[in-house]
């Protein structure tokens, strides 16, 4: 596993703040579950020596195995000033649109850890001049510190959500894809149709009866994107 930590916590460091904020989210592109979105501030004058050694392995959790997931969690929890998490329901997502509830979700957090943040950092969207005075850095959760802590702990609270949500909804297998679209996550839904924590508003065709893709997964809607496991 590589020491990562190191070069995101110089990224922000280099700010020349003290108290730097993060935001990201998990499970933009899921077809089913909520839309989790977290934020993080991190107290770079307490950060120093033994403090941050927990945060040695820290990277964009796309970029770590479940277990790494799991021990970079409790890190950030050890070593963060602050930590904040919203869920947004599917029924949310679908009466407010995907990336409104995003963006809204991204705000709620950033003004949650400012003040004290004089610094905040906010993965890859602009979130207009509600939010409190920030920087939108494209593939953030791989530079910067706060957001990639911020990802961290979006990622695990979404799956952990997943993994009870297939105990109320087994026949949809939950715990092994956490929501997104996979070619047997696909075939599932078209056979059974959705469940009540499948989003109605988003890469409908799925639950129709068109063929699926030639890799087993639903076409892509007309302006949509491709879903990813983020």
């Amino acid at each position: 596993m590589k020491r990562t930590g190191q070069k995101l916590l110089m990224f922000d460091r280099k700010l020349g703040a003290r108290f730097v904020a993060g935001a990201d989210e998990a499970g933009r592109g899921s077809l089913a579950g909520p839309l989790v979105v977290a934020g993080v501030l991190l107290d770079y004058a307490c950060l120093k020596e033994h403090k941050v050694r927990p945060l040695t392995y820290l990277n964009d959790s796309k970029q770590c195995s479940e277990e790494q997931r799991a021990e970079l969690f409790h890190a950030v929890l050890g070593c963060a000033e602050k930590v904040v998490v919203r869920v947004i329901p599917p029924g949310d997502i679908d009466r407010n649109g995907l990336h409104r509830s995003n963006l809204a979700g991204l705000r709620a957090m950033l003004h949650a850890l400012a003040p004290p943040a004089e610094a905040c950092l906010v993965d890859g969207f602009r979130l207009g001049p509600s939010a409190p005075e920030h920087t939108a850095i494209v593939d953030g959760d791989t530079k910067s510190a706060a957001i990639a802590a911020a990802s961290v702990i979006a990622k695990v609270t979404r799956d952990r959500l997943m993994r009870r949500m297939d105990a109320l909804y087994p026949q949809y297998r939950f715990s092994s894809h956490v929501g997104y679209i996979t070619p047997a996550h696909s075939a599932i839904v078209r056979q059974r149709g959705p469940s009540p924590i499948h989003r109605r508003s988003w890469r409908a065709q799925c639950y129709a009866l068109a063929p699926l893709t030639a890799d087993g997964s639903c076409p892509a809607e007309p302006g949509s994107a491709v879903g990813s496991a983020r």
